[in-house]
């Protein structure tokens, strides 16, 4: 049934949610309007071009490595491409494919995994995780032996039960309560929902499974996917092992290039996307959200409004029609339940010691210490683990591409941070002191990285904050910490009649796909709306 307003759906921001939500609308013949603050589309999913800046001083991001192909940007936000079904069920409102959009190449290494000084009983400096189960299982074993392999078997049974338990009956549908879950999951199986085990810890759970503490790490660093603390996130988190297993890709040109690809769709459908369009306010009329007034003073009527910025950001851009704010409607999340920023490097470097495939974490030695600085203490830590995402470097066992020897290789390197960016920014003694601790963390672990200043852009919290306003830096909404935190997230309906929200900071939560099924959800439920009235 195609639906037709007299006013356009207004979405407010064009990450992944903004994006899908256009397409899922635009291709059942809604007219959409994208409204995106920067130059380009995608979110957090940005690219950074070190050693380039625009007329203003300002770094720049996202749209400047798609228009010219000899020009390679460096992925700055997301780094991993996973559940590709949501993207198989999105695509296919446009009658296409993720194949046919993007060049895609799967992994066959999902990631590389180093500690300080020590070494496996096979000899090896560092542990690799693969796609194929089967070769995993031999790798655990012959790094940490026998024991923590048949636990890395049940592990893999028992989060493939979690995934499958979730997938239709929370992850990819509105958002339930936790009555509601238990319906739809079915009262009559019950061990299914004893499976889910979110009434305990992600770290305790994992005892069960790993006597070697250092695969209690690797597994534990899956609660900061979602921004939160292995020490305090559910253990139904251990579904991300799942989802790594499910497949992980690759995709020519960058993360950015599924944004790009996702525009044109939208595009294509017959979306208006307008870029360098900053939201001031979002006005209610008659109770009604009816409007959006620009930066600039332009002032756009709304047949309904659907919000993608962080959640956060609602309580100060909603206004009524006499301009009178009502800030009881959207409170922000408190500071201390913010989930995890980050300080990121995005640079080209000379590397030598260590072989850096394409995703790699270099763990601290005391990963307590470590959250316990970011969510206990509000300080960055002193000792940090270490993602470094080496973008000249395939998982597909092909080895190299792009590397000059003389400028050195493209990567992201990302160290954990609180989200503290709306009331601190970290002075340049204080970040030379986080580089060198992230230098220092990498050296541990027999990795030398050159960095050179023009060829290097820091992010840190407070930068964070500015681009996403409301967060604080917080790159995941709400942590994800104790059993109730996945009902907390709003869902895409509003009290505010035709006010809808998605994105990371909404159900079912934050990362690329997620975010992408919070947009086709926010759409799905404006479109049952409409038909309603």
């Amino acid at each position: 049934m195609l639906l037709k307003a007299q006013h356009p759906t207004i979405i407010v921001g064009a990450g992944m949610a903004g994006l899908a939500a256009g397409i899922a609308l635009a291709a059942k013949g809604e007219p959409v309007t994208i409204l995106e603050a920067r130059g380009y589309p995608g979110g957090k999913m940005r690219q950074i071009m070190p050693g380039q800046q625009r007329q203003n001083g300002a770094v720049a991001y996202g749209a400047e490595g798609s228009e010219h192909p000899a020009i390679q940007g460096i992925d700055s936000g997301p780094t991993v491409f996973t559940m590709k079904w949501v993207f198989e069920r999105l695509f296919a409102l446009c009658g296409t494919s993720p194949e046919t959009e993007l060049n895609l190449t799967k992994a066959s290494t999902l990631a590389r995994h180093a500690w300080d000084g020590l070494k496996g009983a096979n000899g090896h400096a560092h542990f690799d995780l693969f796609a194929d189960e089967q070769a995993s299982i031999a790798s655990v074993g012959d790094f940490f032996g026998a024991a923590d392999a048949a636990g890395f078997a049940r592990f893999c049974t028992d989060s493939r039960a979690i995934y499958t338990t979730l997938r239709e009956t929370f992850i990819a549908a509105q958002r339930p309560s936790p009555i509601a879950l238990a319906n739809r999951v079915g009262w009559t199986n019950l061990s299914a929902l004893l499976a889910l085990r979110p009434m305990s810890t992600l770290w305790s759970a994992l005892g069960d499974y790993f006597p070697d503490p250092r695969l209690r790490q690797l597994f534990g660093r899956y609660a900061t996917y979602v921004g939160s603390s292995p020490y305090q996130a559910p253990a139904t988190l251990m579904l991300i092992a799942h989802v790594e297993q499910d497949g992980v890709w690759t995709i020519d040109g960058g993360m950015h290039a599924l944004a790009r690809a996702m525009q044109r769709l939208a595009l294509s459908k017959g979306a208006t996307i307008r870029l360098d369009s900053p939201v001031a306010s979002v006005e209610t009329i008659d109770g009604k959200a009816g409007a959006v007034t620009l930066d600039n003073g332009e002032r756009i009527n709304a047949g309904r409004i659907l919000w993608c910025g962080d959640i956060s950001a609602l309580r100060d851009s909603l206004s009524d029609n006499q301009g009178r704010k009502n800030h009881r409607r959207f409170p922000p999340v408190p500071e201390k339940h913010r989930s995890l920023s980050a300080i990121t490097w995005s640079a080209k470097a000379k590397t030598s010691g260590f072989a850096l495939d394409h995703h790699n974490v270099f763990f601290s030695p005391n990963y307590r210490a470590e959250f316990d600085s970011i969510f206990r203490d509000r300080e960055t830590p002193a000792d940090p683990t270490v993602y470094l995402c080496a973008q000249d470097r395939r998982s597909d066992g092909s080895g190299v591409s792009g590397i000059n020897q003389d400028t050195g290789e493209r990567m992201l390197c990302l160290t954990n941070a609180p989200a503290f960016g709306d009331r601190r920014t970290l002075s340049q003694k204080e970040l030379a002191t986080c580089q060198n601790a992230m230098i220092a963390r990498l050296s541990a672990c027999g990795l030398t990285v050159e960095l050179e200043p023009s060829q290097t852009v820091i992010t840190q919290p407070s930068t964070f904050n500015t681009l996403f306003p409301g967060s604080g830096g917080a790159l995941y909404g709400r942590a994800s910490h104790g059993w109730m935190a996945s009902f907390a997230r709003p869902g895409a309906k509003t009290a505010v009649p035709g006010l809808y929200l998605a994105g990371g900071s909404v159900h079912p939560g934050p990362g690329v796909p997620m975010a992408t099924l919070s947009g086709m959800l926010a759409a799905q439920q404006i479109l049952a709306d409409r038909v309603s009235t």
